[in-house]
């Protein structure tokens, strides 16, 4: 289906124009014309704010859209999304503190530093306000992702201590954290399905889904790729909607629900500011014949049900869905008073396209069409989730040919749209990864000889060491146009200006094919936002696009960039902010 809606959408510019081919782009993404395309990538045996605030309504609205003004004046609701920018951590591969090559929360406190010091005036951390955790309880995988042991820590990587000491020195710097929550499936070596495999009596056998208990056939396609998800254990067939060694729990039962909102609420006693919820889509939708409304809608209203439970503990607790469709239609129930966000596959694709192209595809025209959607769903509570890549897909740099132009572009746009930013580790150093997952997993790089006592050397960098001696920190701190000292330049342009951290979106038409603009507006102020896509200079005039309001140039990724006389003038692959 996403080919044919280009296809419409490549028509519709010949027909209609490019505002109109805009218009039925964004009418296909929210109608529903959903695919499990992308779920199909997670089919192998591998996976995957203090909390932010929704969304508020401007002080400057009555609660209902209007401001009050002079006779005849109305002013526009400002849909705000409070945000911070998080940071994607694979502990295995990130930093060693003891010197056995396996990353530790011990390491990962160590280098706390690196990606906030607590200091704003410094500009030699990378700004970020949360962290993200992939799985760090214990398993027998090593990405984690079939847990044995819902309340412990992976001895690889520390203790239950180690973890509060983790979050304690976070919070010290003004850094959320937040884990995975995988509870779609556990290990086939959880203590729970040893006995329920071994005893069709026993406590926990119904908290699996077994075919032949429920009287059903061990056939079908799984919902999460392709091929049978059912798997012989003894005389019977278990669900394993992902890979035979993560079977998948039985969310039917009260039991298994009421032990899984207990989980939640242990880590958030703990400290923890939140969840990435994996899987969220899989509770009920274990095969392609479970897709459907009915079945979104029960996966939603067991998701309310978790909150609510959160909520007891933490209001504030943050939770950001995995839930990987095309359709905003599929999406947007989650987001009602069950998720914050839910992540912007669709946005990450289209980003990346468009730096690949050097050209504008309706970027900001059609994600604005999509939070205004959100936004009625949510009941104005909805915060985007906008990323690149994470640990289940190609990374950006693989992505982009090892380009780093389009790598500097890509990353402009994605810290200066709405919503929080989440960046997975070494996208700022350009690391490159393609599949297999662990290729798209390997140590982080500090340095570029590989020396760095906190050097992960679990698995040999067989991808990323290609290009070790310039994607590593070490090397890239020293060097003002490093790809990573634009992503520090970024962050802090959103940290520091109200409208980029926070403000709503507007797409706006240049009626220049390379550039890529929109406002932001938060309660505070509104800016104009340029993006250079090309490897020509470009210009912009303000007059012609009706933006001459826009006065001064407050911020630029290069200094050739120039304003005259409403005429902006933008370097090569560049983007400016303008007041």
């Amino acid at each position: 289906m996403k080919r044919r809606a280009q296809t419409a959408s490549q028509a519709s510019i010949g027909r209609w124009g490019r505002g109109a081919a805009a218009a039925a782009l964004a009418g296909i993404l929210l109608a529903g014309c959903g695919s499990e395309g992308p779920g199909a990538q997670k089919a192998q045996p591998s996976e995957p704010n203090a909390a932010v605030e929704g969304p508020r309504e401007s002080a400057r609205t009555d609660g209902k859209g209007q401001a009050p003004g002079g006779a005849g004046e109305t002013k526009t609701q400002v849909r705000e999304q409070p945000s911070t920018v998080y940071y994607e951590v694979f502990v295995r591969s990130f930093a060693d503190s003891n010197g056995d090559g396996i990353g530790d929360l011990k390491g990962l406190t160590e280098k706390l530093d690196y990606l906030n010091d607590g200091n704003p005036d410094t500009h030699d951390d990378l700004g970020v306000g949360g962290i993200w955790l992939m799985p760090v309880q214990p398993s027998p995988s090593y990405h984690g992702y079939d847990i044995t042991d819902y309340r412990s820590i992976n001895p690889d990587y520390g203790t239950l201590e180690d973890m509060k000491k983790l979050i304690e020195e976070a919070h010290k710097r003004g850094i959320r954290v937040i884990m995975d929550l995988v509870v779609n499936h556990t290990s086939v070596k959880h203590p729970w399905f040893i006995e329920a495999g071994k005893n069709q009596n026993g406590q926990h056998r119904d908290w699996y889904v077994w075919a032949e208990d429920q009287g059903i056939a061990p056939s079908g396609a799984s919902a999460a790729g392709s091929g049978n998800p059912w798997f012989v254990r003894g005389d019977s067939h278990y669900l394993g909607t992902f890979w035979e060694g993560m079977p998948d729990l039985n969310f039917d039962n009260p039991e298994v629900r009421k032990e899984v909102r207990d989980i939640g609420q242990f880590w958030l006693k703990l400290g923890v500011d939140g969840f990435r919820v994996d899987g969220a889509k899989h509770i009920y939708e274990n095969l392609q014949s479970d897709r459907g409304t009915a079945t979104t809608d029960k996966n939603a209203a067991w998701w309310q049900e978790f909150r609510s439970a959160m909520n007891a503990v933490n209001p504030d607790a943050y939770m950001v869905g995995e839930v990987w469709e095309q359709s905003a239609a599929v999406i947007a129930p989650y987001l009602d008073r069950a998720f914050d966000s839910a992540f912007d596959f669709n946005l990450a694709d289209n980003i990346l396209s468009a730096v690949r192209q050097e050209k504008d595809n309706n970027l900001a025209f059609t994600l604005e069409r999509t939070h205004r959607f959100y936004m009625e769903k949510s009941g104005n509570r909805f915060v985007d989730a906008v990323f690149l890549s994470n640990h289940d897909q190609d990374r950006v740099m693989s992505q982009l040919g090892n380009d780093e132009n389009h790598a500097r572009m890509a990353a402009a746009l994605l810290l200066t749209l709405p919503g929080n930013p989440f960046i997975y580790y070494g996208e700022e150093i350009g690391m490159l990864g393609a599949k297999p997952d662990e290729h798209i997993r390997e140590p982080f790089a500090w340095t570029a000889d590989g020396q760095s006592k906190a050097q992960t050397f679990w698995e040999k960098p067989a991808v990323s060491g290609d290009t070790r001696e310039k994607a590593n920190v070490q090397t890239q701190t020293k060097q003002a146009d490093s790809l990573l000292s634009a992503y520090r330049t970024l962050i802090r342009w959103r940290n520091e200006l109200p409208a980029l951290r926070d403000g709503e979106l507007a797409s706006v038409e240049t009626g220049n094919p390379a550039i890529v603009s929109f406002k932001r507006q938060s309660s505070e102020q509104t800016v104009l936002v340029l993006h250079n896509l090309s490897g020509r200079q470009q210009e912009v005039s303000l007059e012609t696009a009706g933006l001459s309001a826009f006065k001064d140039l407050i911020q630029s990724s290069s200094n050739a960039a120039a304003m005259k006389k409403n005429i902006v003038s933008l370097p090569a692959y560049s983007t400016v902010i303008l007041q």
